[in-house]
């Protein structure tokens, strides 16, 4: 569930699904979701579609057999789909992680094959958290087994350390966060030995991600006002969270036992297909020789996703498809921004002078910093954004 979600809902970016996509996939971003507590989507219905079933069910029978090596139990992801489970707890996590997994290179699949659109031929790609092994996959640097493999090995870890990890975010409704200030503080809680707190994602200049053990979001929010002054606030969300993008993993050696893992796995010698930014550096660094540098340091090091959103602004894109099942945190990331930069252009408007812009002004502190050198944000509230399985069930309605 997003951080900012209201009662299990989400408020994301107007979809379109009449984009000419096969036409202008030159000009286009692919964003693929990560994990959340809400993983089918549409998968039910691309499943029992009478054009695209068939190439579902091979993804996911491919993933299914994976997965039953790996955890040496049965897993069918194929009769989930079908009776539409969703998931339940964290029981279900390495199940999970194939499944997004599997549905993202299903519908990759699905609009190569069926609309003659690969998704290498697009501007550039990015993914949230383990939406980037799903790009890199799609991207043509490792087949789904071999890289997949690795996430679900060490699931089960992933899960032991979310028994005690809650997450928590830290955001400002004016000034920008001073990050350094929140790596101090997190440094400092960290000295006492009681479990550990560490920035888990950049969300934007006012919001970040933290993930902390025991009471340590508790006491992060008891001492946060030496630094903060008051401007900044920590919500804390209520479910368990497996551990990733932060140093908790190091605690199971995770990131060295990935790096081992990764070292006799096929490929990764190869440059992605198309530009591909690294949630690590927020930028487009792959090459064809640092893959397996970068996922190791993707484990226990925050993801960039306010870099990442910037690029792709920076890039010029015209749309970015949402792959996966029901996007969330990336429509989210987008809207958030669309709806800053609208109301900070309506401030600036001639007929909007005055107290009402001056309260705008206000408000954004953080976003009217940026504008004089970061213009490309004003193109924020024109991309237009396309939820992939949406567009290709409206495509296909009757699958004919």
């Amino acid at each position: 569930m997003l951080p900012w979600g209201r009662g299990g809902t989400f408020t994301t970016v107007p979809m379109t699904h009449t984009y000419p996509l096969a036409k202008r996939i030159g000009s286009t971003a692919f964003a693929f979701r990560g994990y959340d507590l809400t993983n089918l989507g549409r998968t039910p219905e691309l499943l029992v579609h009478s054009v695209y079933g068939p190439m579902v069910e091979t993804v996911l029978v491919e993933a299914s057999k994976l997965c039953s090596d790996i955890f040496h139990r049965r897993v069918d992801l194929f009769a989930r789909v079908r009776d539409g489970r969703e998931t339940v707890n964290l029981d279900d996590y390495g199940e999970d992680v194939a499944l997004i997994v599997a549905a993202e290179m299903a519908q990759v699949k699905i609009l190569q094959e069926v609309f003659d659109t690969p998704v290498t031929k697009c501007r550039l790609a990015f993914g949230y958290s383990l939406g980037e092994v799903a790009a890199l996959i799609a991207g043509g640097v490792f087949h789904m087994n071999d890289l997949l493999r690795v996430p679900l090995a060490l699931a089960d870890d992933a899960v032991a350390l979310a028994e005690d990890v809650s997450l928590g975010v830290l955001f400002s409704r004016g000034v920008a966060l001073d990050r350094l200030a929140v790596k101090r503080l997190c440094l400092e809680i960290n000295q006492d030995g009681h479990g550990l707190i560490d920035i888990s994602a950049h969300l934007s200049p006012n919001s970040l991600l933290l993930l902390g053990q025991n009471n340590r979001l508790e006491l992060f929010q008891k001492e946060m006002g030496k630094y903060f002054n008051g401007s900044a606030h920590l919500r804390k969300k209520p479910h368990r969270w497996p551990p990733m993008h932060t140093i908790i993993t190091r605690q199971r050696s995770i990131p060295d036992r990935a790096a081992v893992l990764l070292e006799s796995a096929p490929g990764g010698l190869q440059a992605p297909q198309m530009t591909l930014l690294s949630g690590v550096t927020g930028k487009g660094s792959y090459t064809d020789t640092n893959s397996r540098e970068l996922i190791r340091s993707w484990i226990d090091h925050p993801q960039q996703l306010w870099a990442m959103v910037h690029e792709t602004l920076t890039s010029g894109v015209e749309a970015v498809i949402h792959v996966g099942p029901a996007p969330n945190i990336i429509p989210a990331t987008f809207k958030r921004l669309s709806d800053d930069v609208r109301g900070q252009i309506e401030g600036y408007s001639p007929g909007r002078l005055g107290m009402r812009a001056m309260s705008q002004l206000a408000r954004r502190p953080w976003l009217s910093q940026l504008l004089p050198t970061a213009t490309t944000l004003l193109r924020a509230p024109f991309v237009q954004h396309i939820n992939l399985e949406d567009w290709l069930l409206e495509q296909l309605p009757q699958g004919n």
